[in-house]
């Protein structure tokens, strides 16, 4: 949790005054039940009521004094704590930002929105408590202490009695409390991912009719969950009525032997009303230390996953002294390129060797899990190649800046994704000045232009989160014109023309062609039709070559293809 304490560096000032704050408020709780003791052993026992006045005009000034430092320290422990959070946050989103995809896929989604929302209210929460109750309890606890013996110290034998039987039932709960807080944080998780797979997979689901299955799955998780949070709410409901139990019992004790002391005149009763006030204020601030108790071991449970996050080196990363090549052209290249995931067993791509050059469409057709994919994801550096490398115009993909490199590219995957706004910022996702015109020839290519004229505003129609409110091929329609509108050197088309029907499929490529001549542009395909005009074809299968050339070459010389061009069109297609 210390490492999180950096981020607190702004907010110095800010703290230091709410810590002042406080120190001033806890001397003007101390000090009001010592002038009552004056009022009551001096004022009414003597009849001097001018004393009863200007004591009692002093306890109201110093009472005023308390509740605006207390209202203060309160603002502004607020406003550093929201603050603390916020940059949190920020620090969070901008290192996830920077993963890896296999980062990315080793923490999850589910468990990434946990760690930057619940897990950093956690500590939110603590470091507010922190500059109010853990500063107070420790000035309220001494001062009492010391106050309570300088007032009446033949009493102060009951708080040495009280004070360790409450501290020892405090850290048992303590330490059967942080193991179950911990484990509470990882449930959440699990709670969010069957949630999240269920909304995102929900036509799934309902299609396979396994709404009953998944609500059983969900039962569970937040079963799981409750079982946990009972356990220690059980353990918490346990240390408030023992502390109220204590507070009693030490009241009837001071009461009962300082009677015994009034009695024998060794007690005054103003004496007596400050001690039980100072033992109080002792106890409220053993109170306060166990609601830090509670709270410190979720919160270092909390800290512990934040540092996961903000600890990982991105494994992609830009070179100490970036290079950029001589002439931007899009001339990409695979010298002997080699590539295994995570945790495989067989590399996704084997000794792949190919040149993508301006101005013609390079196609990649195989098998599913031939390694496809693979070659647009390492093109755009989401994965660093295991051997060999990858090149844009001559230069080394891991020699570039990241900025430099996807500048340069434009990328439309099978499952496009649209953001919530209009059509037009969706357009202009890539290139924020595309101009109308711009988007509106965009939108012609990627033959858009239709069902966007349909829509009430045309370009400036709605788009929701998710793009819930177009179909599958508009989705994909737009997700093409998004990367037509950026006009980059390289185009990469991921399996996004499998959502069009044959007829918008081949009016597309062919606006397409006309589009991107001076442009390299890479289509992954599972359609011979699709790619079949193809200037170059690389054929697939576990992640080799095994085949390049174009359709008539390849229909000659490598089965594989054959097989595939076989499998879905006729002998006289085929031509």
């Amino acid at each position: 949790m210390l490492k999180l304490f950096r981020y607190l560096r702004p907010f110095a000032l800010s703290i230091a005054a709410t810590l002042a704050l406080v120190f001033a408020n806890s001397i003007a709780e101390l000090s009001l039940p010592k002038l009552m003791s004056n009022i009551v052993d001096e004022g009414i026992a003597r009849g001097d009521i001018a004393l009863i006045w200007r004591v009692g005009g002093y306890m109201l000034l110093i009472a005023l004094a308390g509740i605006a430092a207390n209202v203060t320290a309160g603002l502004l422990a607020a406003r550093s704590s929201m603050g603390f959070g916020r940059n949190l946050r920020t620090k969070v989103f901008a290192r996830v930002s920077s993963f890896s995809l296999g980062e990315l896929d080793r923490f999850g989604a589910a468990s990434l929105i946990t760690r930057t929302t619940n897990d950093i209210t956690q500590v939110q929460t603590l470091v507010f408590m922190m500059q109010r109750m853990m500063a107070a309890a420790p000035m309220l606890a001494i001062g009492g202490i010391v106050m309570a013996l300088t007032t009446e110290p033949k009493l102060s034998w009951i708080l040495l009695v009280v004070i360790p039987v409450m501290a020892l039932a405090i850290v048992l709960l303590a330490m059967k409390g942080i193991p179950l807080f911990k484990s509470i944080q990882t449930k959440i998780d699990s709670l969010n991912r069957v949630m999240r797979e269920n909304l995102s997979g929900i036509r799934v689901v309902r299609a396979f009719d396994r709404v009953e299955h998944e609500r059983k799955r969900f039962d569970a998780a937040n079963a799981d969950l409750t079982g946990t949070t009972l356990k220690v709410n059980r353990l918490m409901a346990f240390l408030f009525p023992f502390v109220m139990l204590m507070m009693n019992v030490t009241t009837i004790m001071i009461v009962w032997f300082g009677g015994l002391g009034i009695g024998s005149g060794d007690i005054r009763i103003g004496s007596l009303m400050a001690f039980i006030q100072y033992a109080m204020q002792i106890m409220f601030s053993v109170i306060m230390v166990s609601m830090i108790f509670i709270m410190v071991p979720r919160a270092s449970a909390s800290a512990a996953r934040i540092n996961e996050v903000l600890d990982v080196e991105p494994e992609i990363k830009d070179p100490a002294s970036p290079k950029r090549p001589e002439r931007a052209l899009g001339l990409v290249e695979f010298r002997n390129v080699s590539f295994s995931y995570g945790g495989a067993a067989e590399p996704a791509v084997k000794e792949l060797s190919f040149t993508a050059r301006p101005g013609t469409t390079t196609a990649i057709i195989g098998g599913t899990g031939s390694g496809k994919s693979t070659i647009v994801n390492l093109i755009a550096r989401f994965y660093d190649v295991d051997s060999g490398a990858v090149l844009m115009d001559g230069v080394d993909v891991r020699e570039m800046s990241q900025d430099d490199l996807r500048s340069s590219l434009a990328l439309a995957t099978q499952r496009p994704i649209l953001f919530s706004g209009t059509i037009a910022d969706n357009l202009r996702f890539g290139r924020h000045d595309a101009t109308a015109a711009e988007l509106a020839e965009a939108a012609e290519v990627a033959q858009a232009t239709g069902f966007i004229a349909e829509k009430d505003g045309g370009m400036e129609a709605a788009i929701s989160q998710g793009g819930v409110n177009v179909s599958g091929g508009q989705k994909q329609r737009l997700a093409i014109a998004r990367s037509l509108a950026k006009r980059p050197r390289v185009y990469l088309f991921d399996d996004s023309f499998s959502a069009l029907d044959f007829k918008t499929d081949a009016k597309l490529r062919s606006a397409l062609r006309k589009e991107t001549t001076d442009a390299t542009v890479i289509i992954v395909a599972q359609r011979v039709g699709t790619i079949r005009d193809a200037d170059q074809i690389i054929v697939l299968d576990e992640g080799r070559m095994v085949g390049k050339g174009t359709h008539k070459e390849l229909m000659k010389t490598c089965g594989v293809y054959k097989e595939i061009v076989s499998s879905q069109l006729s002998a006289e297609e085929a031509v």
